[in-house]
């Protein structure tokens, strides 16, 4: 299967397991499309899904900082030594947000909104999992 988005209702059944004010680091695991997929209206330049994640990481900075959070590593997944071999992610990053309230308020923020645009149409598939520190 392939997923983009958080399926219906994934946000709000975290807020409800995971503690509100729980720092939480968030791993996300990202493959890219060959080509960059905008809705019609966006009128962007074509470009890689790397090149539009690239846009997308822009713009997000600035967010992240403004929410407390931080990038912690970023890596280039070099094998799968368990799990299924027709996954081949291309990008790994790993940020850390103060609260788990602090994530759900960026990535519903009216600034969010705007730029996520840029990070469907980068992926071909991705996940997120969250992760409470131990």
């Amino acid at each position: 299967m392939i997923f983009i988005h958080p399926e219906q209702g994934a946000v709000e059944t975290f807020l409800q397991d995971y503690p509100r004010d729980t720092p939480v680091v968030m791993l996300n695991l990202l493959k890219f499309r060959e080509q960059a997929e905008y809705p019609p209206e966006h009128q962007a330049e074509p470009c890689s899904g790397a090149e539009a994640y690239g846009r997308y990481g822009q713009a997000v900075e600035p967010l992240l900082k403004a929410h407390g959070a931080e990038q912690v590593w970023l890596g280039q997944p070099a094998a799968m030594l368990i799990g299924p071999q027709d996954k081949d992610w291309h990008l790994a990053i790993l940020v850390r947000y103060p609260s788990a309230q602090a994530f759900v308020d960026m990535v519903t923020s009216p600034e969010y909104l705007a730029i996520v645009e840029h990070r469907t149409a980068a992926l071909e598939d991705s996940r997120l999992i969250a992760h409470r520190e131990l």
